[in-house]
């Protein structure tokens, strides 16, 4: 994978289209989308429901295969790509969930370390990385909780844990306050922007939350399929 530096595009889209189905049944949910997002930048996505959010998201994230358009991820054209180069770009990105996803036989550190299998690092190091991670997030008394003994707020907190171990050159977050109350949401998502400033990522987060938008660089909202507004928020007034 090639290197970015600070003025390239870690996400550039040009004219993506998205359908699901075939034949008569096929239905547009993307139209035409276009998008930059820069290193460094901290970028939410609104808009309703079913509006195309976490299509765009998986397609940007390497999930699901890109059909129409250009669709370039840290350099590498998705539009195309083979399933082993769509693999071997996940390895680069972080992803965060609303249900966390955290596998309930783990414990808090095992869920972590699973991030760091693909990476070639030794065992010394990569615990040594996954405990520095989990006291990052406050947690390393908890290292050895298993999921069903933790609030909402310490399971989103070992999902942020287990995104940005690796330090990935993006990180993608789907709902991550959801299911928290105000403060846990706030504290999650105030987490996740300290520690992406502190390994130089890029994070490009999905929400209906709109007590956390204060936290972008940038908003951009998506309509019916459409990507309908980008606004940097210096020139906005965001009431939590």
């Amino acid at each position: 994978m090639q290197s970015l530096n600070k003025a390239e595009s870690v996400v550039s889209i040009q004219a993506l289209n998205h359908y699901y189905g075939q034949g008569r049944l096929q239905k547009q949910v993307l139209f035409d989308i276009n998008l930059e997002i820069q290193a460094g930048e901290i970028v939410i996505m609104t808009g309703p429901s079913g509006s195309g959010k976490t299509t765009l998201l998986s397609l940007i994230g390497s999930l699901r295969s890109t059909q129409s358009g250009s669709l370039q991820v840290l350099g590498q054209e998705l539009c195309g790509a083979k399933k082993a180069q769509m693999v071997a770009l996940r390895s680069n990105i972080g992803y965060i969930f609303q249900a966390h996803n955290l596998l309930k036989s783990l414990t808090a550190k095992q869920n972590v370390l699973m991030s760091l299998e693909l990476h070639d690092l030794s065992t010394a190091n990569a615990n040594a990385r996954t405990e520095a991670m989990l006291a990052a997030v406050g947690l390393e008394e908890r290292s050895t909780y298993y999921p069903e003994y933790l609030s909402g707020g310490q399971k989103q907190r070992v999902a942020i844990a287990r995104a940005l171990v690796s330090h990935p050159k993006l990180v993608l977050a789907d709902e991550p306050t959801a299911a928290l109350d105000k403060q846990s949401g706030r504290d999650v998502v105030e987490l996740m922007q300290r520690l992406a400033r502190e390994q130089g990522c890029t994070i490009l987060l999905v929400t209906h939350d709109n007590r956390i938008l204060d936290i972008a660089d940038r908003i951009v909202q998506m309509e019916d399929g459409y990507l309908t507004t980008n606004a940097q928020l210096a020139q906005r007034n965001v009431v939590a």
